[in-house]
């Protein structure tokens, strides 16, 4: 396969390319974890590097990115690096509209798309909610301080009705109006 060029690559496919081929093979007794995700996945890695050293712990987080980006992505960035559980953090940048208008059952179908991928090739699956959010200073007026908790209804119900591990960030770091709370973020 040709390299993409930057145009080309609408979900980053060539983001981790070089990183997927230096990793090696996991051991038999290792318990490989790769978080998928957005901005916030990818920001815990650089604010807490110590906390993922030494552990089979890969990030997978790409800022902006959408589900279906996230879905393209999947096989590359999650399946081929044979872990046994995948963390999906998935959904605020759809609701942000970043690659076009998406509604929250579009989201959730992108969503149990990567945990059926997950499912069939034996990789355990938790499904996180997407953090609280009052406005998207970059596309406002979207109502993510409604879309959100909607959105996450749906994720804890489809992981519940599925066996899976639900991660409730939500709850934890909302300012009480659906919003993050203001010590948690930079914008």
């Amino acid at each position: 396969m040709n390299e993409l060029t930057s145009a080309q690559d609408w979900a980053d496919l060539n983001h981790f390319k070089e990183d997927n081929e230096q990793l090696e093979a996991p051991t038999p007794y290792e318990n490989r974890i790769v978080f998928m995700g957005n901005s916030i996945t990818q920001g815990w890695s650089d604010a807490r590097p110590e906390f993922f050293a030494d552990k089979p712990i890969i990030e997978r987080g790409i800022s902006g990115q959408t589900t279906a980006q996230m879905l393209l992505r999947f096989r590359q960035d999650v399946i081929n690096l044979n872990p046994k559980v995948v963390v999906i953090l998935a959904g605020t940048n759809d609701i942000a509209g970043n690659t076009g208008p998406m509604t929250l059952e579009q989201i959730m179908e992108n969503i149990i798309s990567m945990c059926e991928l997950a499912e069939i090739n034996g990789i355990k699956i938790v499904l996180s909610s997407v953090l609280p959010a009052f406005d998207y200073p970059w596309s406002p007026g979207k109502s993510p301080n409604i879309k959100i908790p909607a959105l996450n209804e749906m994720i804890k119900n489809y992981a519940d009705n599925n066996g899976y591990i639900y991660l409730d960030y939500f709850t934890a770091m909302t300012d009480g109006n659906n919003g993050l709370k203001p010590e948690l973020t930079y914008d």
